[in-house]
């Protein structure tokens, strides 16, 4: 089977965003299973995803190997189209999930559509404006959302 090829992300310097907008063929319940529960979060976005619950206000951490372990927040919740994840961007080893500071983190916005038999996924991540770098930031994670997005298409087009 051919796995869907999309668009890369792209970077609004003007707003602080990056966004990705792709499309999945998978039905939207399996999408959304696949970025909300943690057990399917980690076998593609990272290498660990830890949530104490899905609900606005539930807390976790997302880890990646090689930099580090973040802190995450559930700041929006729409079952099954719309959920949102405020990410510290600060990492460290000995992370308290308690801690997702507002100045110091980005929200990344997952939002669903039915696409005939599959799914449209647009993700936007805002916030860059806060961080010490905001360009290189947004350089960094336009390129970790392509790569991150489609192992996510790999994964639920993969038969997983």
């Amino acid at each position: 089977m051919t796995m869907t090829t999309n668009p890369p992300a792209v970077v609004d310097s003007g707003t602080f965003t990056v966004r990705r907008t792709i499309t999945i063929q998978a039905p939207m319940d399996r999408v959304w299973e696949a970025i909300t529960d943690a057990r399917h979060i980690a076998a593609w976005f990272g290498q660990s995803a830890i949530l104490d619950t899905v609900a606005v206000g539930a807390r976790g951490v997302f880890s990646f190997e090689g930099v580090g372990d973040f802190p995450v927040l559930i700041e929006e919740l729409e079952p099954p189209r719309l959920i949102a994840y405020r990410q510290s961007n600060d990492n460290t080893r000995a992370v308290d999930p308690a801690r997702v500071s507002p100045e110091r983190s980005t929200v990344f916005r997952f939002a669903l559509e039915p696409a005939g038999a599959g799914t449209q996924l647009t993700v936007v991540e805002s916030g860059f404006d806060s961080l010490a770098d905001p360009a290189a930031g947004m350089e960094s994670n336009r390129g970790g959302w392509d790569a991150e997005l489609d192992e996510l298409v790999a994964y639920l087009e993969g038969g997983s």
